[in-house]
């Protein structure tokens, strides 16, 4: 690959990333609205609305989906250091907003100190128990992905996709009510509902977006010249 080349692909690894710190970070903001999305009708698990979700989950699958794309494109490596970036920057954004949370407001301030905090002062246990077990899942769907690959020889994108997805968001979702109601954020009473009803809505989402992972993978592939299988070393 010539320099002009590799430069370009520098530059799509970047706004890459870009995308998956964003997405990761404003799920952590938005966290605490939740919606109830119903396209099967009223339908409830174990007690929980199915689809009854923190709006944080909306950003939340493009992560895989762009973790996905790095580790078919630019490898393990690369995939795993957006991460590790990504797990940062979500904790440095939440530095920020406790420390403006302990700002006091001016009288004619236009959000004032308890709409702030109603908004905006997260749980710090909520916030924990969120990055550990997106850090854990984010690890284990690099991991299979690329185990994936190798057993299929680079063929049959679909199957690491889903397969690596499935298994960690099963991991995320788990891992992070469970957290919750240990902390007793949420009672035990909400656990298998929400664990349910959360992985459905994950699973739906990453079988929606396996389309459009081969049709970002065949663009990729086809500007690099990179045969099936075949990796962008972007080390230097």
């Amino acid at each position: 690959m010539n320099q002009k080349d590799k430069r370009l692909a520098y530059r799509v690894y970047l706004y890459l990333g870009a995308m998956f710190i964003t997405s990761l970070v404003v799920s952590n903001l938005i966290f605490q609205k939740f919606f109830y999305w119903n396209p099967f009708g009223e339908v409830s698990v174990l007690g929980a609305n199915l689809f009854e979700v923190s709006v944080g989950i909306l950003p939340y699958p493009i992560t895989f989906l762009i973790t996905d794309l790095i580790a078919e494109i630019f490898g393990k490596k690369k995939a795993n250091q957006i991460v590790t970036a990504g797990i940062f920057a979500s904790f440095f954004s939440m530095g920020i907003i406790l420390l403006a949370n302990h700002v006091p407001a001016i009288e004619n301030s236009p959000v004032d100190d308890a709409t702030f905090s109603s908004v905006f002062a997260l749980s710090p246990i909520a916030v924990l128990a969120s990055m550990l077990a997106y850090l854990f899942a984010q690890y284990v769907d690099i991991a299979i992905y690329h185990f994936w690959k190798r057993v299929t020889k680079g063929r049959h994108l679909w199957i690491r996709n889903n397969f690596s997805t499935f298994l960690s968001q099963f991991i995320d979702t788990f891992t992070v009510v469970g957290l919750l109601c240990i902390f007793k954020v949420l009672p035990w009473s909400m656990f298998y509902g929400l664990v349910i009803s959360g992985f459905l809505f994950k699973v739906f989402i990453a079988v929606l977006d396996t389309p459009f992972l081969y049709f970002f993978v065949y663009l990729l592939r086809k500007r690099f010249g990179l045969k099936i299988g075949e990796e962008i070393n972007l080390e230097v």
